[in-house]
């Protein structure tokens, strides 16, 4: 299966999705209409819908990074607030799906690929807003843009506002909150990295050997 016979199937199955899920149902429905095997549908997606939604939200990764990467000229928190409401644009011709795709990931055996999922999208986000940390930052920023994602995308999931105008006010809240949360994080991990320092330069040599 070339790549291009990947988007077709992709395109193919979102409008499925409303009316069957994210099952391998649609999924083998969508092959046949575009002219796929069932063997050449597994080759690509041998985890069939699971590796189906990984690929969906690897697609929408890419157009997010491109997306920034062609703003160079915006600041930090201009650069992940514009992520977040790009990646929900792009998403909102497929809304239903996206509800459905919610509900998958719910499963218990799913839970962990969904995880995946979101630390993928919100890492991506990081490294094309110019993001280079490899301390707790790293983390931090990562669990935090989770955080937010998730809750603007349950909100505008349920924004009925014209234009979702509501939703990008909530975003643009949520992502003044976390830059504050974020700020005392940072202060206060650091304190604690600089009490520990001091803690082992007065502990005794035998003692800091041993840890």
């Amino acid at each position: 299966m070339s790549e291009k016979q990947k988007e077709q199937l992709l395109a193919r199955l979102l409008p499925l999705v409303p009316f069957e899920g994210w099952s391998e149902t649609a999924l083998a429905e969508a092959a046949r209409d575009i002219g796929l095997t069932t063997s050449q549908t597994a080759l690509f997606f041998p985890r069939g819908i699971t590796d189906v939604l990984r690929y969906y939200n690897q697609q929408l990764d890419q157009q997010v990074m491109a997306r920034l990467e062609a703003s160079d000229d915006l600041k930090v928190r201009e650069k992940i607030t514009l992520a977040v409401r790009y990646r929900l644009e792009l998403m909102t011709p497929n809304r239903e799906a996206i509800r459905k795709g919610i509900s998958f990931f719910t499963m218990p055996l799913k839970a962990s690929e969904g995880l995946h999922n979101l630390y993928d999208t919100v890492d991506s986000i990081w490294l094309a807003a110019g993001d280079r940390s490899t301390d707790y930052n790293f983390y931090s920023k990562r669990m935090l843009l989770a955080g937010v994602y998730s809750s603007t995308l349950l909100y505008w999931l349920e924004d009925s506002s014209e234009g979702y105008e509501r939703t990008w006010s909530f975003l643009d809240r949520r992502i003044t909150e976390v830059l504050k949360i974020g700020g005392a994080l940072g202060k206060g991990i650091g304190k604690l990295s600089k009490i520990a320092g001091a803690v082992r330069g007065l502990a005794p040599k035998s003692f800091t050997h041993r840890c």
